[in-house]
């Protein structure tokens, strides 16, 4: 693989993917601008752009080229191209887990986005890169992503409780983490076509 397409998750059936650019700087700040998008993340409080522009996007497009077939992508409408937020596969140190993770902007919320989404980057990651685990976390009370782990094939592992300096609401009752490792995906594999077939 080579060039701008190396390393990009498959298309689904209404999500296309490209790497980010600084060209996205806009798109990602008017993304983490929106307090409901925010909610379970600073307590609604937007990320400065200065954060973005000069801390978080420099440093998931270094990511690329460490972690091939890993990182975050912007996540496109199959069909007008717009942005609609962004997915990740943020790798570990060694670049073999995986931590699955997105974000959407509002309006594309309730149509299942999410979850297609993350269902496709757990397998692109284990029948592609060849990760041994993919994880995922989020508070307790986020109820709406906990089921997005689930569908997208994580089981639940444990909840536990970290120290914050500023917590926002929620915090007390913890966070939780997913995951799925690789021999368990592989256990699976033979069931997944008939579960297809059955829906």
């Amino acid at each position: 693989m080579g060039g701008d397409d190396a390393g990009l998750p498959p298309a689904t059936e209404r999500l296309r993917w490209r790497r980010l650019t600084m060209g996205d700087v806009d798109a990602l700040v008017d993304l983490d601008s929106d307090p409901e998008v925010m909610r379970f993340l600073t307590g609604g409080v937007a990320t400065p752009p200065a954060t973005i522009r000069d801390g978080q996007l420099p440093t998931l497009l270094a990511q690329y080229d460490r972690h091939l077939g890993l990182g975050r992508w912007a996540a496109l409408d199959g069909e007008t191209g717009r942005f609609l937020g962004w997915f990740a596969l943020d790798p570990s140190a060694d670049g073999t887990e995986a931590e699955l993770g997105y974000r959407l902007r509002r309006p594309t919320w309730g149509r299942g986005l999410a979850t297609e989404g993350s269902r496709a980057l757990v397998r692109y990651a284990f029948d592609t890169v060849g990760v041994r685990r993919v994880w995922a976390e989020t508070m307790t009370v986020n109820d709406r992503s906990r089921r997005v782990m689930a569908k997208a094939g994580l089981r639940y592992v444990r909840t536990f409780h970290l120290q914050w300096d500023d917590p926002i609401p929620g915090t007390e009752h913890g966070e939780v983490e997913y995951e799925l490792r690789a021999e368990e995906w592989a256990h699976t594999a033979q069931e997944r076509p008939a579960a297809r077939r059955a829906r």
